[in-house]
């Protein structure tokens, strides 16, 4: 017998948001077996994803009310697309990031769960008039993550598969949404009413491996696909976790919450913090994000951040970390404190704009 699927829980929420609880903090997962890993990497595997949510926008003015908060194109979103965006402060640091796609009439937007309550709450602040609802769907929703060549597997679920990097598909069962190659292997978000999910668990199972939600946070961060949770709310600009070169932000669009400091970020030379892969020693409860780093030339004072952690297949943990470029270029950097674990960087799956 299955397990049943693990969704967010949360309340509907419209203009009259309720006061949400406080943040809340995502269980540090236990590190996944080795069979777990190499499920992923040299086979095929399906993890279930409870440490998202799921926002649904909807009503006629859905689509340009998000389009004037967000730092993506969401009025012009086809609909066989997603896009990743993020939710910026007037002094254009990331409260949040986004997939997002349309679900027929509304706009989902697929989010950390803890961080959810806390955007929803300040997006609704702003609908004001606009004819947009905003509703947290997370409890009806239910998000698989799966990699490797699951076509064979979902054959009986989705007619045809994405045939590229954020195109979806849809279905009886929800979304089918390609998102960004991990380590050479394919990779599908599948988001759908949680009952038509699970009835179809049985299916997966006999074809694929079940393995550990914290399978999927590695294999965003060999994507190099950062992504906002609570603990580094409000610590970057968009471009310092590459979303300029992800695609996460239109600079063509009309204004949106620190669209001047974004633009200005972009425009006005040298971009000097950007987001590297890394490898440290240590375990996923000690290797948090929000930790800061340090130079060994100027050990006083941070470098660089922690954007997201995950247990590596190799051992230690794999990082995203916001770092100033200057300090790559020699000497060492270390994790906590100027005498910490050294940080062993390791190539992006994607090249950075060469600045000048």
């Amino acid at each position: 017998m299955n397990t049943p699927l693990a969704t967010a829980s949360g309340t509907t929420s419209g203009t009259s948001a309720p006061t949400p609880a406080a943040p809340l903090a995502l269980p540090a997962l236990p590190r996944p077996s080795a069979d777990e890993f190499d499920a992923v990497v040299q086979h095929s595997a399906y993890m279930p994803l409870a440490q998202f949510g799921v926002i649904d926008a909807t009503g006629d003015a859905a689509a340009s009310f998000l389009h004037g908060q967000l730092t993506n194109d969401t009025q012009h979103l086809d609909a066989a697309a997603a896009r990743l965006a993020g939710y910026c402060s007037a002094k254009g640091r990331l409260l949040a990031s986004f997939l997002t796609w349309r679900c027929g009439d509304a706009l989902r937007l697929l989010v950390s769960k803890d961080v959810q309550a806390a955007v929803q709450k300040r997006l609704s602040m702003f609908i004001l008039r606009a004819k947009a609802k905003l509703v947290d769907a997370s409890n009806e929703l239910a998000a698989i993550g799966l990699a490797g060549d699951v076509c064979k597997a979902l054959s009986g679920v989705f007619d045809a598969m994405p045939d590229g990097v954020h195109v979806k598909v849809d279905g009886p069962a929800g979304s089918l949404i390609r998102v960004p190659d991990a380590l050479g292997r394919l990779r599908y978000l599948w988001v759908g009413p949680k009952a038509e999910i699970e009835v179809r668990l049985p299916q997966l199972d006999a074809q694929l491996k079940r393995v550990s939600p914290a399978v999927w946070d590695w294999l965003d961060i060999r994507a190099g696909e950062p992504r906002i949770t609570q603990p580094v709310v409000e610590q970057f600009v968009p471009q310092m976790v590459n979303f300029d070169v992800l695609g996460a932000v239109n600079f063509r669009k009309g204004c949106y919450p620190g669209q001047e400091v974004v633009a200005r970020s972009q425009y006005r030379g040298t971009i000097k913090r950007r987001t590297s892969l890394a490898n440290v020693a240590g375990e996923t409860d000690t290797v948090k994000a929000g930790a800061e780093l340090f130079h060994s030339a100027d050990p006083e004072q941070p470098c660089g951040m922690v954007v997201n952690a995950a247990a590596a297949q190799t051992g230690g943990v794999d990082l995203l970390v916001e770092i100033k470029l200057a300090t790559l270029e020699g000497g060492s950097v270390h994790l906590g404190t100027a005498d910490g674990p050294t940080l062993t960087f390791l190539a992006l799956p994607y090249g950075l704009p060469t600045e000048v």
